[in-house]
Protein backbone atom coordinates (compact mmCIF):
# COMPACT_ATOMS: atom_id res chain seq x y z
CA UNK A 1 0.00 0.00 0.00
CA UNK A 2 1.34 3.52 -0.75
CA UNK A 3 1.39 6.21 1.84
CA UNK A 4 1.24 9.79 0.74
CA UNK A 5 3.00 11.93 2.94
CA UNK A 6 1.19 15.73 2.37
CA UNK A 7 2.95 18.89 3.98
CA UNK A 8 2.22 21.99 2.32
CA UNK A 9 0.21 21.44 -0.39
CA UNK A 10 -2.15 23.57 -2.58
CA UNK A 11 -6.45 22.85 -2.05
CA UNK A 12 -6.16 21.80 -5.90
CA UNK A 13 -2.57 19.18 -5.48
CA UNK A 14 -4.67 18.21 -2.75
CA UNK A 15 -8.25 17.51 -4.72
CA UNK A 16 -5.94 16.07 -7.31
CA UNK A 17 -4.38 12.84 -5.09
CA UNK A 18 -7.88 12.50 -3.80
CA UNK A 19 -8.75 11.76 -7.04
CA UNK A 20 -5.95 9.76 -8.01
CA UNK A 21 -5.75 7.63 -4.85
CA UNK A 22 -9.84 7.31 -5.20
CA UNK A 23 -8.79 5.51 -8.53
CA UNK A 24 -5.88 3.46 -7.79
CA UNK A 25 -7.50 -0.29 -7.11
CA UNK A 26 -4.34 -2.86 -6.45
CA UNK A 27 -5.02 -6.43 -7.50
CA UNK A 28 -3.19 -9.45 -6.57
CA UNK A 29 -1.33 -10.65 -9.86
CA UNK A 30 -2.34 -14.10 -10.00
CA UNK A 31 -0.41 -17.39 -10.43
CA UNK A 32 3.33 -17.41 -11.40
CA UNK A 33 3.35 -18.44 -15.53
CA UNK A 34 6.03 -21.20 -15.95
CA UNK A 35 7.48 -21.80 -19.38
CA UNK A 36 9.71 -24.73 -20.04
CA UNK A 37 12.17 -24.95 -22.90
CA UNK A 38 14.34 -27.24 -24.16
CA UNK A 39 16.45 -28.76 -26.71
CA UNK A 40 20.13 -29.18 -28.19
CA UNK A 41 22.34 -26.62 -29.16
CA UNK A 42 20.16 -23.92 -31.20
CA UNK A 43 17.76 -23.56 -27.72
CA UNK A 44 21.32 -23.42 -25.69
CA UNK A 45 21.49 -20.80 -28.36
CA UNK A 46 25.07 -19.17 -29.41
CA UNK A 47 24.35 -15.69 -31.04
CA UNK A 48 27.19 -13.76 -29.26
CA UNK A 49 25.59 -10.22 -27.42
CA UNK A 50 28.62 -8.13 -29.72
CA UNK A 51 25.85 -9.18 -32.76
CA UNK A 52 23.27 -7.06 -31.12
CA UNK A 53 24.16 -3.66 -33.45
CA UNK A 54 23.31 -5.60 -36.23
CA UNK A 55 19.36 -5.91 -35.52
CA UNK A 56 19.28 -1.99 -35.59
CA UNK A 57 20.64 -2.24 -38.79
CA UNK A 58 17.18 -3.59 -40.07
CA UNK A 59 13.80 -1.01 -39.67
CA UNK A 60 11.53 -3.76 -38.90
CA UNK A 61 13.76 -4.98 -36.03
CA UNK A 62 15.11 -2.31 -34.72
CA UNK A 63 12.18 -2.23 -32.11
CA UNK A 64 13.04 -5.19 -31.03
CA UNK A 65 16.66 -4.32 -29.96
CA UNK A 66 15.35 -1.10 -28.19
CA UNK A 67 13.37 -3.99 -25.63
CA UNK A 68 16.62 -5.74 -25.08
CA UNK A 69 19.03 -3.18 -24.20
CA UNK A 70 17.99 -0.43 -21.15
CA UNK A 71 18.10 3.33 -21.63
CA UNK A 72 21.68 2.82 -20.89
CA UNK A 73 22.67 0.81 -23.92
CA UNK A 74 23.51 -2.11 -21.73
CA UNK A 75 21.12 -5.49 -21.95
CA UNK A 76 17.56 -4.93 -20.52
CA UNK A 77 17.05 -6.86 -17.22
CA UNK A 78 13.87 -8.24 -17.09
CA UNK A 79 12.50 -7.74 -13.53
CA UNK A 80 9.42 -9.56 -14.21
CA UNK A 81 10.89 -12.72 -15.37
CA UNK A 82 13.54 -15.45 -13.49
CA UNK A 83 15.20 -18.05 -15.57
CA UNK A 84 16.71 -21.57 -14.41
CA UNK A 85 19.14 -23.15 -16.85
CA UNK A 86 20.40 -26.56 -16.38
CA UNK A 87 22.93 -27.29 -19.02
CA UNK A 88 26.55 -28.61 -19.32
CA UNK A 89 28.92 -30.85 -21.08
CA UNK A 90 29.08 -34.54 -20.84
CA UNK A 91 27.62 -35.18 -17.39
CA UNK A 92 28.94 -32.01 -15.69
CA UNK A 93 25.61 -30.12 -15.73
CA UNK A 94 24.69 -27.20 -13.57
CA UNK A 95 22.49 -24.66 -13.30
CA UNK A 96 22.37 -20.97 -13.67
CA UNK A 97 19.63 -18.61 -12.35
CA UNK A 98 18.28 -15.25 -11.41
CA UNK A 99 16.66 -12.61 -13.19
CA UNK A 100 16.52 -12.66 -17.04
CA UNK A 101 19.15 -11.14 -19.17
CA UNK A 102 21.66 -11.67 -21.42
CA UNK A 103 24.38 -14.29 -21.04
CA UNK A 104 21.53 -17.42 -20.43
CA UNK A 105 22.67 -18.56 -24.15
CA UNK A 106 24.81 -21.95 -24.65
CA UNK A 107 27.79 -21.60 -21.41
CA UNK A 108 31.20 -23.34 -20.85
CA UNK A 109 30.67 -22.91 -17.23
CA UNK A 110 26.47 -23.55 -16.50
CA UNK A 111 26.52 -21.53 -13.91
CA UNK A 112 28.52 -17.87 -15.28
CA UNK A 113 27.38 -15.87 -18.07
CA UNK A 114 28.22 -17.12 -21.79
CA UNK A 115 28.08 -13.58 -23.41
CA UNK A 116 25.28 -15.16 -25.67
CA UNK A 117 21.56 -15.27 -26.14
CA UNK A 118 19.40 -18.50 -27.44
CA UNK A 119 15.45 -17.75 -27.55
CA UNK A 120 14.84 -17.20 -24.13
CA UNK A 121 16.01 -13.80 -24.51
CA UNK A 122 13.51 -12.23 -26.03
CA UNK A 123 10.89 -14.76 -25.69
CA UNK A 124 10.78 -13.52 -21.80
CA UNK A 125 10.88 -9.93 -22.82
CA UNK A 126 7.52 -10.92 -24.80
CA UNK A 127 6.12 -12.60 -21.79
CA UNK A 128 6.88 -10.07 -19.55
CA UNK A 129 4.80 -7.84 -21.93
CA UNK A 130 2.00 -9.81 -22.04
CA UNK A 131 1.53 -11.08 -17.96
CA UNK A 132 0.60 -8.57 -14.95
CA UNK A 133 2.02 -11.78 -13.06
CA UNK A 134 5.49 -13.02 -12.46
CA UNK A 135 6.71 -14.97 -15.33
CA UNK A 136 9.28 -17.99 -14.76
CA UNK A 137 11.68 -19.50 -17.28
CA UNK A 138 12.73 -22.85 -17.55
CA UNK A 139 15.12 -24.05 -19.62
CA UNK A 140 17.35 -27.69 -20.28
CA UNK A 141 19.29 -27.52 -23.09
CA UNK A 142 22.50 -29.56 -24.18
CA UNK A 143 24.89 -29.65 -27.70
CA UNK A 144 24.31 -32.70 -29.86
CA UNK A 145 21.50 -34.40 -28.30
CA UNK A 146 18.83 -36.24 -30.20
CA UNK A 147 15.32 -37.39 -29.82
CA UNK A 148 15.32 -40.52 -31.32
CA UNK A 149 18.08 -41.68 -28.10
CA UNK A 150 18.91 -38.84 -25.50
CA UNK A 151 15.51 -37.01 -25.50
CA UNK A 152 13.57 -40.40 -25.95
CA UNK A 153 10.65 -39.99 -23.92
CA UNK A 154 8.84 -43.27 -21.79
CA UNK A 155 6.09 -43.82 -24.17
CA UNK A 156 8.35 -44.60 -27.37
CA UNK A 157 9.25 -47.67 -25.92
CA UNK A 158 12.86 -48.57 -25.37
CA UNK A 159 15.62 -47.47 -27.76
CA UNK A 160 16.47 -50.62 -30.05
CA UNK A 161 20.38 -50.15 -31.12
CA UNK A 162 21.44 -49.94 -34.55
CA UNK A 163 23.94 -52.23 -36.43
CA UNK A 164 26.63 -49.30 -36.05
CA UNK A 165 25.39 -49.02 -32.46
CA UNK A 166 26.56 -52.64 -31.71
CA UNK A 167 29.53 -52.30 -33.31
CA UNK A 168 30.67 -49.75 -31.38
CA UNK A 169 29.11 -50.40 -28.07
CA UNK A 170 27.20 -46.86 -28.11
CA UNK A 171 23.64 -45.91 -26.84
CA UNK A 172 22.44 -48.70 -24.57
CA UNK A 173 18.95 -49.46 -24.21
CA UNK A 174 18.98 -48.16 -20.71
CA UNK A 175 20.65 -44.74 -20.95
CA UNK A 176 17.67 -44.19 -23.55
CA UNK A 177 15.64 -40.96 -22.60
CA UNK A 178 18.49 -39.85 -19.98
CA UNK A 179 18.10 -36.26 -21.05
CA UNK A 180 14.64 -36.81 -21.11
CA UNK A 181 14.63 -37.27 -17.57
CA UNK A 182 16.96 -34.75 -16.66
CA UNK A 183 14.50 -32.21 -18.30
CA UNK A 184 11.59 -33.66 -16.10
CA UNK A 185 13.54 -33.86 -12.87
CA UNK A 186 15.19 -30.63 -12.93
CA UNK A 187 11.27 -28.71 -13.74
CA UNK A 188 9.75 -30.60 -10.57
CA UNK A 189 13.19 -29.76 -8.58
CA UNK A 190 12.77 -26.01 -9.41
CA UNK A 191 8.73 -26.64 -8.93
CA UNK A 192 9.29 -27.77 -5.45
CA UNK A 193 11.09 -24.67 -3.88
CA UNK A 194 10.34 -22.08 -6.29
CA UNK A 195 11.16 -19.38 -4.05
CA UNK A 196 14.81 -20.26 -4.27
CA UNK A 197 14.70 -19.17 -7.68
CA UNK A 198 11.80 -16.72 -7.78
CA UNK A 199 12.39 -14.65 -3.82
CA UNK A 200 9.29 -12.78 -4.34
CA UNK A 201 6.82 -16.26 -5.19
CA UNK A 202 3.84 -15.55 -3.30
CA UNK A 203 2.60 -19.21 -2.81
CA UNK A 204 -0.14 -18.23 -1.82
CA UNK A 205 -1.20 -17.70 -5.88
CA UNK A 206 0.38 -20.44 -6.92
CA UNK A 207 1.70 -21.23 -10.42
CA UNK A 208 0.72 -22.45 -13.77
CA UNK A 209 2.76 -24.34 -16.29
CA UNK A 210 2.00 -22.26 -18.89
CA UNK A 211 4.15 -23.08 -22.31
CA UNK A 212 6.34 -25.53 -23.59
CA UNK A 213 8.88 -24.70 -26.59
CA UNK A 214 10.50 -27.91 -28.27
CA UNK A 215 13.53 -26.36 -30.55
CA UNK A 216 15.79 -29.46 -31.51
CA UNK A 217 16.35 -31.44 -34.17
CA UNK A 218 19.87 -31.15 -36.20
CA UNK A 219 21.51 -35.08 -34.39
CA UNK A 220 18.29 -36.81 -36.12
CA UNK A 221 18.24 -34.61 -39.18
CA UNK A 222 21.84 -35.78 -40.31
CA UNK A 223 21.22 -39.38 -38.56
CA UNK A 224 21.22 -41.90 -41.76
CA UNK A 225 21.52 -45.34 -39.08
CA UNK A 226 17.89 -44.73 -37.48
CA UNK A 227 16.57 -42.87 -40.37
CA UNK A 228 17.95 -44.67 -43.55
CA UNK A 229 17.42 -43.26 -47.18
CA UNK A 230 14.57 -44.75 -48.74
CA UNK A 231 14.94 -46.86 -51.24
CA UNK A 232 14.34 -45.39 -54.94
CA UNK A 233 10.38 -46.14 -54.92
CA UNK A 234 9.87 -45.09 -51.81
CA UNK A 235 8.06 -41.57 -51.77
CA UNK A 236 7.42 -42.46 -47.75
CA UNK A 237 8.85 -39.68 -45.65
CA UNK A 238 11.89 -41.44 -44.05
CA UNK A 239 11.88 -39.63 -40.92
CA UNK A 240 8.15 -40.27 -40.12
CA UNK A 241 9.69 -41.81 -36.74
CA UNK A 242 10.74 -38.51 -35.95
CA UNK A 243 7.15 -37.23 -35.68
CA UNK A 244 5.86 -40.35 -33.81
CA UNK A 245 8.33 -39.84 -31.37
CA UNK A 246 8.03 -36.06 -30.77
CA UNK A 247 4.12 -36.92 -30.62
CA UNK A 248 5.61 -39.63 -27.43
CA UNK A 249 7.51 -36.48 -25.89
CA UNK A 250 4.92 -34.17 -25.82
CA UNK A 251 2.28 -36.51 -24.51
CA UNK A 252 4.63 -37.62 -21.92
CA UNK A 253 5.79 -33.88 -20.77
CA UNK A 254 2.09 -33.03 -20.03
CA UNK A 255 1.39 -36.43 -18.10
CA UNK A 256 4.75 -36.39 -16.23
CA UNK A 257 4.26 -32.78 -15.34
CA UNK A 258 0.53 -33.01 -15.13
CA UNK A 259 -0.51 -30.48 -16.98
CA UNK A 260 -2.53 -32.41 -19.80
CA UNK A 261 -3.88 -28.26 -21.72
CA UNK A 262 -0.33 -27.46 -21.64
CA UNK A 263 0.36 -25.68 -25.19
CA UNK A 264 3.16 -26.58 -27.59
CA UNK A 265 5.58 -25.05 -29.64
CA UNK A 266 8.03 -26.92 -32.02
CA UNK A 267 10.92 -24.89 -33.52
CA UNK A 268 11.13 -26.21 -36.76
CA UNK A 269 15.01 -26.66 -37.62
CA UNK A 270 15.77 -23.88 -40.55
CA UNK A 271 19.42 -23.63 -40.98
CA UNK A 272 19.97 -22.95 -44.82
CA UNK A 273 17.27 -20.78 -44.94
CA UNK A 274 14.18 -21.12 -47.73
CA UNK A 275 15.98 -23.39 -50.01
CA UNK A 276 17.00 -26.85 -48.23
CA UNK A 277 18.39 -29.64 -50.00
CA UNK A 278 15.92 -33.03 -50.07
CA UNK A 279 16.62 -34.46 -46.93
CA UNK A 280 16.56 -31.23 -44.58
CA UNK A 281 13.19 -30.66 -46.14
CA UNK A 282 11.78 -34.05 -45.36
CA UNK A 283 13.32 -33.81 -42.10
CA UNK A 284 11.09 -30.12 -41.50
CA UNK A 285 8.12 -31.76 -43.10
CA UNK A 286 8.28 -34.67 -40.09
CA UNK A 287 8.95 -31.92 -37.46
CA UNK A 288 5.44 -30.01 -38.57
CA UNK A 289 3.93 -33.21 -39.58
CA UNK A 290 3.56 -33.87 -35.30
CA UNK A 291 1.11 -30.72 -34.99
CA UNK A 292 -1.28 -32.32 -36.81
CA UNK A 293 -1.82 -35.79 -34.81
CA UNK A 294 -5.43 -35.86 -34.07
CA UNK A 295 -5.16 -35.81 -30.04
CA UNK A 296 -2.16 -33.00 -30.74
CA UNK A 297 -4.07 -31.05 -33.06
CA UNK A 298 -5.13 -27.20 -31.93
CA UNK A 299 -2.70 -27.48 -29.08
CA UNK A 300 0.61 -27.58 -30.76
CA UNK A 301 1.91 -24.80 -33.17
CA UNK A 302 4.84 -24.97 -35.44
CA UNK A 303 7.47 -22.03 -36.49
CA UNK A 304 9.04 -22.66 -39.52
CA UNK A 305 12.53 -20.92 -38.06
CA UNK A 306 13.80 -21.23 -41.78
CA UNK A 307 11.47 -17.66 -42.25
CA UNK A 308 14.42 -16.48 -39.57
CA UNK A 309 17.56 -17.12 -41.52
CA UNK A 310 19.38 -14.38 -42.78
CA UNK A 311 20.05 -15.05 -46.06
CA UNK A 312 22.72 -11.81 -46.79
CA UNK A 313 25.03 -13.42 -43.63
CA UNK A 314 25.05 -16.72 -45.53
CA UNK A 315 26.03 -15.42 -48.76
CA UNK A 316 29.32 -14.37 -46.83
CA UNK A 317 29.60 -17.60 -45.09
CA UNK A 318 29.43 -19.47 -48.30
CA UNK A 319 32.33 -17.20 -49.88
CA UNK A 320 34.17 -17.84 -46.19
CA UNK A 321 33.57 -21.51 -47.10
CA UNK A 322 35.82 -20.91 -50.30
CA UNK A 323 38.44 -19.13 -48.27
CA UNK A 324 38.78 -21.65 -46.24
CA UNK A 325 38.98 -24.42 -48.69
CA UNK A 326 41.71 -22.49 -50.41
CA UNK A 327 43.81 -22.62 -48.01
CA UNK A 328 43.13 -26.09 -47.41
CA UNK A 329 44.65 -26.48 -51.59
CA UNK A 330 47.22 -24.35 -50.80
CA UNK A 331 48.52 -26.16 -48.12
CA UNK A 332 48.05 -29.68 -49.47
CA UNK A 333 49.70 -28.96 -52.53
CA UNK A 334 46.15 -29.58 -54.90
CA UNK A 335 47.40 -29.98 -58.42
CA UNK A 336 44.72 -27.61 -59.80
CA UNK A 337 45.76 -24.43 -58.30
CA UNK A 338 48.40 -22.10 -57.21
CA UNK A 339 50.61 -24.53 -55.19
CA UNK A 340 50.58 -27.10 -57.00
CA UNK A 341 54.57 -27.40 -57.48
CA UNK A 342 54.68 -26.54 -53.38
CA UNK A 343 57.34 -23.94 -53.98
CA UNK A 344 55.20 -21.39 -52.56
CA UNK A 345 56.35 -20.42 -48.77
CA UNK A 346 54.01 -19.57 -45.83
CA UNK A 347 54.62 -15.91 -46.36
CA UNK A 348 53.32 -16.23 -50.24
CA UNK A 349 50.35 -18.37 -49.36
CA UNK A 350 49.40 -15.94 -46.68
CA UNK A 351 49.62 -13.02 -49.66
CA UNK A 352 47.89 -15.13 -51.88
CA UNK A 353 45.14 -15.69 -49.34
CA UNK A 354 44.86 -12.06 -49.00
CA UNK A 355 44.59 -11.09 -52.24
CA UNK A 356 41.90 -13.69 -52.88
CA UNK A 357 39.86 -12.47 -49.57
CA UNK A 358 39.62 -9.02 -51.21
CA UNK A 359 38.70 -10.39 -54.55
CA UNK A 360 36.10 -12.62 -53.37
CA UNK A 361 34.56 -10.57 -50.08
CA UNK A 362 33.90 -6.90 -50.42
CA UNK A 363 34.22 -4.55 -47.59
CA UNK A 364 30.53 -3.92 -47.22
CA UNK A 365 30.40 -7.95 -46.80
CA UNK A 366 33.22 -8.00 -44.10
CA UNK A 367 31.71 -5.08 -42.30
CA UNK A 368 27.90 -6.90 -42.53
CA UNK A 369 29.50 -10.62 -40.93
CA UNK A 370 31.59 -8.93 -38.14
CA UNK A 371 28.61 -7.24 -36.79
CA UNK A 372 25.77 -10.19 -37.75
CA UNK A 373 27.92 -13.21 -37.66
CA UNK A 374 29.48 -15.00 -34.21
CA UNK A 375 29.05 -19.00 -35.24
CA UNK A 376 28.55 -21.75 -38.08
CA UNK A 377 25.68 -22.11 -40.03
CA UNK A 378 24.06 -24.88 -38.24
CA UNK A 379 24.07 -22.36 -34.71
CA UNK A 380 22.11 -20.15 -37.78
CA UNK A 381 25.46 -18.33 -37.52
CA UNK A 382 25.22 -17.03 -34.16
CA UNK A 383 23.29 -13.89 -35.65
CA UNK A 384 21.69 -12.01 -32.24
CA UNK A 385 18.91 -10.72 -34.72
CA UNK A 386 17.84 -14.67 -36.05
CA UNK A 387 17.38 -15.75 -32.18
CA UNK A 388 15.75 -12.36 -31.21
CA UNK A 389 12.79 -12.47 -33.79
CA UNK A 390 12.66 -16.61 -33.47
CA UNK A 391 12.38 -15.79 -29.54
CA UNK A 392 9.70 -13.53 -29.94
CA UNK A 393 7.52 -15.58 -32.71
CA UNK A 394 7.90 -18.14 -30.02
CA UNK A 395 6.21 -16.38 -27.29
CA UNK A 396 3.50 -15.10 -29.74
CA UNK A 397 2.56 -18.55 -30.79
CA UNK A 398 2.24 -19.53 -27.05
CA UNK A 399 0.34 -16.54 -26.30
CA UNK A 400 -2.05 -17.55 -29.16
CA UNK A 401 -2.37 -21.00 -28.03
CA UNK A 402 -3.21 -19.43 -24.86
CA UNK A 403 -6.31 -17.42 -26.35
CA UNK A 404 -7.98 -21.05 -28.17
Amino acid sequence: MSVFVVRTVSPLTLIALLMLASTTVVTAKGPLKVFILAGQSNMEGHAKVETFDYIGDDPETAPLLKKMRGKDGKPHICQGVRISYLTGIGEKNGEGFGPLTTGYGSRRNPTEDGGKIGPEFTFGITMDDAFEEPVLIIKTAWGGKSLFYDYRPPSAGPYQQTEKDLERNRNSPENGGHYYRMMISHVKHVLSDIQRVCPDYDASEGYEIAGFVWFQGFNDMVNREVYPLPDKDDTSNRFSKYTQWLGNLIRDVRKDLDAPELPVVIGVMGVGGKNPNEGNAAFREAMTATADLPDLKGSVTPIQTSEFWDESLAVVAGKRDKLRQMRHLLRTNNKNHANKDGTMSPEQQQDYITQFEADLITPEERTRWERGASNAGYHYLGCAKTFAVMGDAFAKAILELRQQ
